[in-house]
């Protein structure tokens, strides 16, 4: 190998090592980013078997190259932050993430075209009701329509902006006061009570629950008492939107006492519903089948405590109208949002209730360690890493989401320090090189004159 060759080798260390030190310091300066992943690097050498003094097949090192490696998969520590907003990964997902292209108008953001990623969770709310991280991306998952509270299949930002309460579905109605006697000898016969009830399906859609209650009629129980009864007929729910409904009429009689108090109730076939016991509440099952995507319903109609002037009753003695009271919230004031360990991201109301605004979306690679980064411990698919399988949180093997955690830079300040020293005697070394090639030309050269 001639001295002029030991120029270039040494040369090419420098640049190898000059590639380290930048690594090591770049390390060091992001000791402290949220979500940072440390670069490492490698060294290869360069053989050249092309030298005329060489016999076939021997070669001879000719150089070396550095190269940058980072280890996405690596899990930083995960540390608690006071953050209600952060959230970190413990896993193998990347938060899918996207960039401003442009100032926001009318309180919306336009976004470029670029799927970002990253694992930097310190996010909070902006202006606008986007969630940001300290690195200027936006969080990207499935939104819950504001009608339904379905999740959409749809990748899009996150934005908790113009937050509205969605009706509870209703579980249970309540009816209270005196049933008028009624007429049975009208055409068609005067009802005891009749009214109409809004009721919601889980989806929070509106119905109306027709509810009525027969003519009282006198008769004798078996004991030989004196009884009224009245057949109450519950009937399909109608809607508002249009989408239909399916579900059979239910119908249900009701015994009083001569107190006027509840006796018992049986279904339409006669068999007693509930105990019977005095001192049990008497409920009328209501059983409902929706085509409109909402999940089947039972409603419990409680029209009272059996033996009890509470509740329903025919005594004269109670002359408070009839009502009917259902569980469902139909409003309340939005609060403020926060995550939970599933990645839903959940509105949270002035009764004590939440609900689903959407739900955080993250990916994996086949070869996360092929994503090419970007600024703000962002990173960008490419050929080598492959494309990103995208799901909620727990599919494709991305992990588990901690709340109110940040994960903390991968950088090892104590191995990176003891690096750097080696570093610096590696080039040191290779200027060493240079020196004496340099004083064996000037020899050489001085062998002339």
């Amino acid at each position: 190998m001639s001295i002029m060759n030991s120029l270039m080798t040494a040369d090419a260390g420098m640049n190898a090592q000059s590639t380290a030190f930048t690594n090591l310091s770049n390390n060091i300066a992001n000791s402290q980013t949220v979500g940072y992943k440390a670069s490492e690097t490698s060294f290869q050498d360069y053989v050249s078997n092309n030298l005329a003094s060489y016999t076939q097949g021997q070669s001879v090192s000719d150089g070396v190259s550095a190269y940058t490696t980072s280890q996405t998969q690596k899990q930083g520590t995960i540390s608690t932050s006071t953050n209600s907003l952060a959230v970190a990964i413990s896993g193998n997902g990347f938060f899918d993430v996207s960039e401003a292209s442009g100032q926001a108008t009318a309180g919306k953001e336009s976004f470029s075209d670029q799927q970002y990623f990253t694992r930097n969770g310190d996010f909070s709310e902006d202006k606008n009701g986007y969630l940001v991280n300290t690195s200027g991306y936006y969080l990207d998952g499935y939104m819950a329509d504001p009608k339904t509270g379905t999740l959409s299949s749809d990748l899009t930002q996150i934005n908790v902006s113009n937050i509205a309460f969605r009706p509870t579905e209703t579980t249970t109605l309540t009816m209270t006061g005196g049933l008028s006697a009624g007429d049975a000898t009208t055409t068609p016969p005067t009802a005891a009570y009749s009214t109409t009830q809004t009721i919601y399906d889980s989806t929070s859609q509106e119905h109306s629950l027709d509810i009525s209650w027969g003519p009282l009629t006198s008769t004798t129980a078996s004991d030989g008492s004196a009884i009224e009864t009245s057949t109450v007929t519950i009937s399909n729910p109608s809607t508002t939107d249009g989408m239909a409904v399916d579900g059979s009429t239910s119908s249900y009689t009701v015994a009083f006492d001569s107190s006027g108090n509840i006796k018992s109730v049986t279904d339409s076939s006669g068999n007693p519903v509930g105990t019977g016991y005095s001192g049990s509440t008497a409920t009328l099952p209501i059983t409902l089948d929706y085509t409109n995507g909402a999940a089947g319903q039972t409603i419990d109609l409680n029209i009272g405590t059996i033996g009890s002037s509470a509740g329903t009753t025919t005594s004269v003695a109670n002359s408070a109208s009839p009502t009917i009271t259902s569980d469902s919230a139909t409003s309340a004031t939005y609060e403020g949002i926060s995550m939970t360990s599933d990645g839903s991201v959940m509105a949270t109301f002035s009764n004590g209730d939440t609900q689903l605004v959407g739900k955080i979306a993250l990916s994996s690679f086949a070869n996360a360690n092929g994503l090419m980064a970007v600024d703000g411990q962002a990173y960008v698919a490419t050929s080598a890493s492959g494309s990103a399988t995208t799901g909620v949180v727990g599919t494709n093997g991305t992990g588990t989401l901690k709340t109110s955690s940040t994960e903390s830079s991968t950088t090892d300040l104590t191995s990176d320090l003891s690096s750097l020293i080696v570093a610096q005697e590696a080039y040191t070394a290779n200027t060493k090189v240079v020196t004496t090639a340099s004083t064996l030309l000037e020899t050489t050269i001085s062998m002339i004159r």
